[in-house]
């Protein structure tokens, strides 16, 4: 499906040069002279890099529909994961560097939906946030504000976060996947 390069929206996957493009960041401009445009950036979903774009209205780019299917992580072995398809029990293994920093965050048994692009696997989406138990937490320095101050936690799975000065060790929180944050105490 063709659309203009001034309506490319965040999430939308596009095939651009030969590959297969997730926009991530999108700026519209107008200047004084010449035409308005649409400063792109993008990730390629095959070997990850990420490039900037302009597209003017008058361009049209080809919008990418992938397939997305249920898997179940099962396990990592060095640098690959396995995963299981829910519908099927087909087993598949794939590259860590396909999930990139989300990699940290896989559990035993999570549930994530895999996107392909011609039965091939193109990126992997996890929960936005999971739980976890932080393992070490720095002591609170005396005299630091509640308001604003927050200390670095490590978590079980080895990720860094920031944290409120309340929270300890041994406390579950709920974290951001995407952005590595501190989100809030589990219940």
């Amino acid at each position: 499906m063709k659309i203009s390069g001034v309506d490319i929206r965040p999430g939308n996957i596009i095939e651009y040069e030969g590959g297969i493009w997730r926009a991530v960041k999108i700026q519209h401009t107008q200047p004084g002279k010449g035409g308005a445009y649409m400063q792109v950036e993008m990730k390629n979903l095959i070997d990850g890099r990420k490039t900037n774009v302009r597209f003017r209205s008058a361009e049209t780019v080809e919008r990418v529909r992938l397939d997305t299917k249920d898997f179940q992580y099962l396990f990592a072995e060095g640098d690959t994961l396995t995963f299981m398809d829910k519908d099927n029990y087909e087993q598949i293994t794939l590259d860590k560097g396909v999930l990139g920093d989300a990699a940290d965050f896989l559990q035993d048994g999570m549930d994530v939906v895999m996107e392909l692009h011609d039965e091939k696997p193109i990126s992997v989406q996890l929960p936005d946030t999971i739980e976890a138990e932080i393992v070490e937490a720095d002591a609170v320095v005396k005299g630091q504000t509640a308001s604003s101050s927050y200390k670095p936690a490590i978590l079980e799975n080895g990720v860094r976060v920031m944290v409120p000065p309340h929270i300890g060790a041994g406390t579950r929180i709920v974290v951001d996947v995407y952005e590595r944050t501190y989100v809030k105490r589990a219940d």
